[in-house]
């Protein structure tokens, strides 16, 4: 004890060494401004949507968004890609496993307390009675416990509750990330059935016209070249049938894998109907910073980099620990546990490397990069975060005035393909124009209907960079 209280000034004024050493400043944030740019052009057509206020992304549940777009069967995917993909379980199981480090490096903070025994035979050197071989039998407790006077254990739990937070955020963020992909390869499966099916259509029409223009060349009234026109126009979009065919089923195979199934047995039936578009409210950029998983796990790991640069500093000092053994210590076995063979012990270690080649140092600034590293990383999350966001605002809006437009280019082009098809019929123009005409109509109608899976996919990709789910007030 004498000792220890000769030691006590020596461990105050490291104590007060340890507790002047300054963690890292962290980087100055990103300015958020009050909205974004697109906002501030956008019409009175967002309705009343608000969001509420946001909690910590990590522990928010992403909701059930892909609801919006009111599916029975986008809705059975989804739930059948948050049991079965296979990014989701990785992402939970690193979860785990940084939960598991999180209780080691508690663990770390309590006492440590242990049981042992042994068996020694040896001989001592007696200057009276020489060499004698003697056995010594022992048993007892020990006890170890770490004084962390200068915060490495402290600072070494706080980084492991942080990258464990990290690691909860990554899973939300991978599971919305699973949800969007399930949800964008389905619309565009969709998307691919509608355009099959206008195709089909327009196939159906070409074959109805070569027939009429069969029996008008067989009854000498048009010439051959006329029929060859119509075949070769049918030909090529029944290619084009094909073409969509084989597009939707590298999609169904890429659904498959999003689930975690074979895509050998998995398959959907087509479907054409329409689906609603769901109007997303923005909100302001501030909410959706702090409701983004990424931007959460970015943060904790910041703020983890930012704790171990701690636990470098903490290497310059001094480790006191003190400890203690209980126990019985006696030659003979049957004597063991006898209340005269008890043996015990208490004391105190310090240890400070003096020299070490510079490993302290290198190690210091190894986590001081990894700090400079993870502030990089936590800004550049924060504008990516930003730009996403506009782009799929400014995405939709144009969207939108291109699907307006694209409306009249299709009502125009069918006008004109049913003049044609009556002035044909009755003779009054050539197949050349019939054939311009319903050219036409086709390409539109689909460029239509891709501009409408656009607005789709940039509506789920909006969802996604604003965090997921939305709550709204209707007034």
């Amino acid at each position: 004890m004498r000792t220890l209280n000769r030691l006590l000034p020596l461990a105050a004024a490291l104590v007060l060494a340890g507790c002047a050493t300054a963690l890292p400043t962290l980087p100055e944030g990103v300015d958020t401004p009050a909205q974004f740019k697109e906002q501030r052009q956008a019409t009175p057509t967002a309705g009343n949507a608000q969001w509420t206020i946001a909690q910590p992304a990590e522990a928010q549940s992403r909701g059930t968004w892909w609801k919006a777009f009111n599916d029975p069967v986008l809705d059975a995917l989804v739930e059948r890609a948050g049991a079965g993909n296979t990014d989701i379980r990785q992402a939970t199981a690193r979860l785990a496993q940084a939960r598991a480090l999180l209780r080691g490096a508690q663990a770390e903070r309590a006492p440590q307390i242990g049981a042992g025994a042994s068996a020694d035979r040896g001989a001592g050197t007696n200057a009276a009675s020489g060499s004698t071989p003697a056995t010594l039998l022992q048993a007892g407790l020990n006890l170890s416990y770490e004084l962390d006077l200068f915060g490495r254990l402290s600072r070494t739990q706080d980084a492991a509750a942080l990258d464990a937070q990290s690691r909860e955020a990554l899973l939300q963020s991978t599971r919305l990330l699973v949800q969007a992909e399930v949800a964008q390869t389905y619309l565009a499966l969709r998307a691919t059935d509608t355009e099959r099916a206008l195709m089909q259509d327009t196939t159906t029409a070409y074959a109805d016209t070569l027939r009429l223009t069969q029996r008008r060349f067989d009854a000498g009234d048009v010439a051959e070249l006329d029929v060859i026109r119509i075949q070769t126009e049918l030909a090529a979009t029944e290619a084009e049938v094909i073409a969509l065919d084989r597009a939707r089923a590298e999609l169904e195979h890429a659904l498959a894998v999003l689930l975690g199934e074979p895509a050998s047995g998995f398959a959907l039936t087509p479907d054409t109907t329409a689906r609603a578009l769901p109007v997303i409210p923005a909100g302001v950029p501030a909410t959706v910073l702090a409701r983004r998983p990424d931007v959460a796990a970015a943060q904790a790991a910041l703020l983890a980099a930012q704790a171990r640069v701690g636990v470098a500093q903490a290497a310059w000092f001094p480790r006191v620990s003190l400890t203690g053994a209980a126990g019985f210590a006696s030659p003979e076995l049957g004597d063991l546990f006898q209340w005269s063979a008890r043996s015990w012990g208490v004391g105190a270690l310090l240890s400070l490397p003096l020299f070490d080649g510079g490993r302290r140092e290198a190690g210091l600034q190894a986590t001081q990069a990894q700090f400079d590293d993870a502030a990089a990383q936590y800004r550049g999350q924060v504008l990516n975060a930003l730009r996403e966001v506009e782009d799929q605002l400014s995405a939709l809006r144009l969207l939108r005035d291109q699907s307006q437009a694209q409306g009249r280019a299709v009502n125009a082009a069918q006008r004109a393909s049913a003049i044609s098809e009556t002035r044909y019929r009755n003779g009054l123009v050539s197949q050349l124009e019939l054939l311009d005409a319903r050219r036409n109509e086709l390409l539109n109608r689909r460029q239509a209907q891709r501009v409408e899976a656009a607005q789709q996919q940039a509506t789920v990709r909006l969802i996604r960079a604003l965090g997921g789910a939305w709550d709204r007030t209707d007034t």
